[in-house]
């Protein structure tokens, strides 16, 4: 068959292609779509950019030898009085880009123009209490659906094209201290999330909900005796009660999961960390106050907990240990292992045995630990006694210093792995605090901290620290140092390029072999966001939130009166190389 025929035949077979083609982009991405988030590089369909949150991406068309030319494609404002706080991260899909603001807000943003399509304001009750600031870090993305969680800890699902509520849950009361401000994550059809209050003697949890309607899976409490549920009934207890929790402390023990979690499929686990223990005054609670300061591994079709360790025992400090983990492979001593790998608030990096939790090892990544002096072989911290706040008796106990301060060496900025280095970026703060403890009881809904504290810096030339660790050796490769807090997330491609924001108000890109810096723009407020990177019409493109705030501004003390001057706003900011 030849001539017209054949091509009226081959115009139709296209066309019938596109057809059937047309409506899978309009339902939206699939689970095959977000756990295949790492390799596509035409979209950023996952928080982390991947469900094991690696934050790189194989694009290399701006790399280390042209991102000096990188130009701002557009702004979008946020817009209205609510600029405070930009912990985003993007989400770009169908040529859409989905950000949460402060406030509990969402926009969707045409991806070539910058122009709003639609904005939803979560009607928050006049008596939140976030502990941290009014942020939340991101959406998830599934089929029709815009995911995100709010200050006032509920659940809320929205049509990606219109803005429209589909449904809306109640994760926790906000009357009893509970807050939502860490970017869900879709596993097998469902929406997984922590819970944030961990100040005021809540009890952390991680649940499960049907990504269609919102109902709950399952439900797994992270505190030692608390009861989990699997489809309305119980399924176990979390640990073993008073195991390491007196009398009924369990019952406020804290433990907020307040940053969200990352999926590994190869393991087929999700993994959580969890925050302080409550109170912050460690003699009101002897034990080692498990699961508080721990990382968690979790059947995600069962939500029972398969393996934990715990980063700091008996914590004393507010050192939480909710801080990402992220899945890697590496070959130690010979053997290609399946590894995970976390920087702790406490001033640790940490490397695991992703499958069993078993410790491979700690190196101390920040200028100085006084509560510890590194691990011993089983994974415990050698604790320096004079380096807890004492028990405080009847007023206020004596001050001790402790480096880092209860802010860490790392907080909530997550930091990205590089497939092409082999190289852990962490965003890292060196400080320290004078801190001591104070005679507390708990009340529901109330602050229940026990604890006083005054944040100093302990060097003066910098405060934060972009370090480029190797995972193997728990070596630091090269470092760059910051005056103000480093808070934002950070970035890596494999155009041998990582990105990160300043509270100064700069997106900078640095080589990510020598970290050497390649390039600057001034956003005009502090960037606590974190950068993402896609292909779009052929270009590549980066984005990120400009926006101060978070808890540096708010707790940060003497370090927070240094940078009063940082003005607030909400902007996301799009670059690419000029044509």
């Amino acid at each position: 068959m030849k001539g017209p025929m054949m091509r009226a035949l081959s115009g139709a077979a296209a066309l019938s292609l596109a057809v059937a083609a047309a409506p899978l982009l309009a339902e939206g991405p699939t689970d095959a779509d977000l756990m295949n988030d790492a390799a596509s590089t035409g979209d950023v369909l996952t928080y982390g950019m991947g469900p094991q949150a690696h934050r790189f991406s194989s694009l290399k068309a701006i790399d280390s030898s042209n991102v000096s030319k990188l130009v701002p494609a557009f702004a979008a404002s946020l817009g209205g009085e609510k600029q405070r706080g930009q912990e985003a991260q993007p989400i770009v899909y169908d040529g859409t880009i989905y950000v949460t603001g402060s406030y509990s807000r969402v926009f969707a943003f045409d991806a070539r123009t910058g122009e709003e399509k639609w904005q939803y304001d979560a009607r928050l009750p006049d008596g939140i209490m976030p502990c941290c600031d009014v942020v939340n870090r991101g959406a998830a993305i599934y089929g029709d659906k815009i995911i995100f969680a709010t200050l006032d800890a509920r659940l809320v699902a929205l049509n990606r094209n219109t803005g429209k509520v589909i449904w809306n849950k109640q994760i926790a009361d906000y009357k009893e201290g509970y807050s939502a401000t860490a970017a869900p994550l879709i596993v097998k059809g469902m929406v997984i999330t922590g819970n944030s209050g961990g100040e005021f003697g809540v009890v952390g949890a991680v649940e499960a909900r049907d990504v269609n309607t919102g109902e709950l899976i399952w439900h797994r409490p992270v505190i030692e005796g608390h009861m989990g549920t699997l489809k309305g009934k119980d399924n176990g207890i979390t640990g073993k009660l008073n195991a390491s929790w007196p009398g009924d402390l369990w019952k406020s023990g804290g433990g907020a999961t307040w940053l969200g979690g990352t999926y590994d499929p190869e393991t087929n686990l999700l993994f959580f960390g969890t925050g302080n223990p409550a109170p912050w005054n460690s003699h009101l609670r002897p034990g080692d106050n498990l699961y508080t300061a721990s990382t968690l591994a979790i059947d995600p079709d069962t939500g029972v907990i398969k393996w934990h360790f715990q980063t700091t025992p008996h914590d004393g400090w507010d050192f939480d240990g909710v801080n990402e983990f992220i899945p890697f492979d590496a070959t130690v001593n010979g053997k290609p292992m399946k590894l995970g790998a976390k920087a702790d608030r406490n001033g640790y990096f940490f490397v695991l045995d992703r499958t069993n939790g078993k410790f491979i090892s700690a190196s101390k990544f920040v200028a100085q630990t006084t509560w510890a002096n590194g691990f011993n072989k089983n994974g415990k911290p050698n604790y320096i006694p004079e380096g807890r706040p004492p028990a405080p008796g009847e007023g206020k106990g004596k001050p001790v210093f402790a480096s880092p301060s209860f802010l860490g060496g790392k907080n909530w900025m997550p930091m990205a792995y590089s497939q092409d280095t082999g190289l852990f970026y962490i965003p890292s703060n060196d400080w320290g605090m004078d801190i001591w403890n104070e005679p507390i009881a708990y009340k529901k809904g109330a602050a229940y901290l026990g604890a006083g504290f005054t944040i100093k810096p302990i060097a003066d030339d910098h405060i934060g620290v972009l370090r480029a660790m190797d995972p193997k050796t728990g070596k630091i490769m090269w470092e760059y140092k910051n005056k103000a807090p480093l808070w934002g997330g950070v970035l890596t491609t494999g155009g041998n390029l990582v990105f990160t924001g300043t509270p100064e108000g700069f997106l900078k890109a640095f080589d990510a072999k020598t970290g050497q810096e390649l390039w600057k723009f001034q956003t005009g407020s502090g960037v606590v966001g974190s950068p993402v990177t896609w292909e779009q019409d052929g270009e590549q493109y980066v984005a990120v939130m400009s926006g101060w705030g978070g808890a540096v501004p708010l707790w940060g003390g003497e370090v927070a009166k240094s940078f009063k001057d940082i003005n607030q706003g909400g902007a996301l900011w799009v670059f690419k190389l000029p044509k």
